[in-house]
């Protein structure tokens, strides 16, 4: 019924930059919070950013003022542009979302199925 479908990921230099975008299909009446987590080979899934429905972020300190997360309502779709990427940013970065499908009125938390980003030389 609703899915979020992430693309941009790749390999990258270090000190390089990489966009990655999400964007939310299906029949839903609203999309509330939205964000990106990451998770290393053996390691938990970590939260990056978070974004509001207003625009409000929030971001894990080890990416603060590399990265930017953005949203765009009219298009259902998150962004995360990461500047002077690092070999410890290699993860499977994952789209979050709540939202509230029109075939069940209740806020349920959705997840897309990965992207890798891989920072090496």
């Amino acid at each position: 019924q609703v899915q979020l479908v992430e693309s941009g990921g790749g390999l990258v230099q270090p000190g390089g930059s990489l966009r990655l975008s999400c964007a939310a299909s299906g029949i839903f009446f609203r999309v509330n919070d939205m964000g990106w987590y990451r998770q290393a080979p053996g390691k938990e899934r970590d939260l990056v950013a978070t974004i509001t429905s207003g625009g409000t972020t929030n971001y894990a300190d080890s990416v603060k003022g590399r990265f930017t997360i953005s949203r765009d309502n009219a298009k259902n779709t998150v962004s995360l542009q990461m500047n002077n990427l690092k070999p410890e940013d290699t993860a499977v970065y994952y789209c979050n979302a709540h939202i509230i499908p029109s075939t069940f009125y209740y806020d349920m938390e959705f997840w897309g199925k990965g992207t890798l980003v891989t920072v090496s030389s």
